[in-house]
């Protein structure tokens, strides 16, 4: 038997980007524990994916894995097809929940940044995190919610991570204008902004180098560099009807890094 929290968001869907690994999986697997179907996206490793699928339905819920490349802003319009049907297969015609997650990471100096790792960040970060949320939301049912996933590294600076800071700090930006402009229809717009967390995001680094989980670690007034766990169940509560008078903020989930 469903608890309450499930019964009453059995018929919630919630689209997920970047959905078969790391926060985005976590995220996914939290909300189906609250009862939500899940729509999640994968760029191409179709095995991960499945992988996540099985986790997810043992849950009890419907989950479907949709492949995407969210830097390829010419394929959105065929995927906003493929998410019509996904969605008639889930007895739904709109999705209530939007996650942009998915993203990359990149590592130079300022003077060492290229260009065309600058505009693979842009495609990625921020005009698929725009365009892909301007094609879905037609599909997006009043009274929804959007979280855009944005990074620490928009409030405090490392050295090296410049370019993809700087995608964040406009995602946060356009989060705002997103919050104002859908207003109207009763749809919130929030940022969360995890810290350094343990996943295979960074090739690994905060996970697998012990080095730099220290200096995370020693950074974060708790103690600890985190992990998927401490954002994806703060994620899934941030969409439920609890937090539905939370619009246009930005929520640092880092464990307190850099006060």
């Amino acid at each position: 038997m469903p608890n309450e929290t499930q019964a009453n968001s059995v018929s919630k869907v919630a689209v997920v980007t970047g959905g078969s690994r790391g926060l985005g999986r976590n995220t996914a697997i939290n909300l189906a524990r609250r009862g939500v179907n899940v729509i999640f996206t994968y760029r191409a490793n179709r095995a991960v994916a499945e992988a996540a699928v099985l986790e997810i339905k043992a849950l009890g819920t419907e989950v479907i894995a949709l492949q995407l490349d969210t830097g390829r802003v010419s394929d959105f319009e065929a995927f906003v097809g493929k998410a019509k049907d996904a969605l008639q297969s889930l007895g739904r015609s709109q999705f209530d929940y939007l996650v942009n997650n998915a993203g990359n990471s990149y590592h130079a100096a300022i003077a060492e940044t290229t260009e065309e790792a600058f505009d693979e960040l842009v495609n990625v970060h921020l005009k698929g995190v725009y365009f892909l949320t301007q094609k879905l939301l037609p599909l997006m049912a009043d009274g929804g919610r959007i979280i855009n996933v944005s990074s620490g590294l928009a409030r405090f600076a490392v050295p090296g991570i410049s370019a993809y800071a700087s995608m964040k700090g406009a995602v946060e930006v356009f989060t705002r204008y997103l919050a104002k402009e859908l207003g109207p229809r009763g749809i919130t717009a929030n940022t969360v902004a995890p810290g350094a967390i343990a996943t295979d995001f960074s090739g690994g680094m905060v996970r697998d180098i012990p080095t730099y989980n220290k200096m995370v670690a020693d950074a974060t007034a708790l103690g600890r560099a985190g992990v998927p766990d401490d954002v994806g169940p703060m994620i899934a509560s941030l969409l439920s009807d609890d937090n539905r008078w939370v619009n246009g903020q930005r929520i640092e989930v880092s464990g307190g890094t850099y006060l």
